[in-house]
This record gives C-alpha cells, structure tokens and sequence, in this order.
C-alpha cells in the first residue's frame, strides 16, 4: 500500500498525517507527504506531533512527485487548494480529499494558534485511524 498526503505548504497538515500514518500503519506501507508549494515544516507541527509522541523532526517539505503520486494506491489531499491544483492522477489511484482549515493561517497569541494544531493534529489522527482501519480490512 502507498499513501501520499498533499496540502499547499507540506508544513503542518500534510506533515501531520504523514507522522501519523507512519506511525498507525503497517511497516511495509510506503508513506510521504508534500505540497504543491513547499514552505518547509513549521515549529508548531514538529512540536504538536512530539506532544503525543512521534518525532516528525527529520521528516522534510517537498514537491509533489510524479512519479510517487502515480504508483500510490492512495492520494488524500488536505485542503482544497491541493484538490485543486493536485497534477491528474492515473484512473487507478484512489483520491480522498479531508477539508481541513491550516493551522499556520491562525493569527493570536502563541496558546491561540498551539491550540489550533493541536485541534488539527487531533482531527487528522482520528481520520488517518480510520483509513488504516478501513484499508486494512479491504486487504485482509
């Protein structure tokens, strides 16, 4: 199974579902993430992920890749400009769009927008759990 997470930025939500499917996933699963303009990881995302234990640190913020894009079985885009803007993929790759606002977008103190990638990182664990979940059961 190959699973690619795109949102514009590949800094916050993109990066966190990556964390998370690497993390949720079996081992032999090939996951990445990137964007369709890659601003690099932002603080608040390595940061939100370490507070429930998964170090993305070493993770990076790249370009969407062709070549990886048309072998994955998967393509969830994270916001509607990558829906938009995601290059076409070959009928056989399945794409799931998850709506989800970006964290990095949220102005205020440093609680106000901690605050929101926490409630960002949470709602992405729910949905990567139940995409491991539902396609682990189709090929079981």
């Amino acid at each position: 199974m190959q699973l690619y997470f795109l949102c514009t930025g590949n800094s916050c939500r993109s990066q966190m579902a990556e964390g998370f499917a690497k993390e949720l996933a079996p081992a032999d699963w090939r996951i990445a993430s990137a964007g369709t303009q890659p601003h690099g990881i932002n603080p608040l995302t390595i940061e939100s992920m370490a507070a429930v234990g998964i170090d993305i640190s070493q993770q990076t913020s790249d370009l969407i890749d062709p070549q990886f894009l048309n072998q994955s079985d998967y393509v969830i885009t994270l916001c509607g400009d990558a829906r938009d803007n995601c290059p076409m993929t070959p009928p056989h790759v399945q794409h799931l769009h998850w709506d989800l606002t970006d964290p990095a977008q949220v102005t205020g103190d440093l609680a106000t927008r901690r605050a929101d990638f926490v409630q960002t990182r949470d709602t992405i664990q729910q949905y990567v759990q139940a995409l491991v979940n539902e396609l682990q059961t189709k090929t079981s």
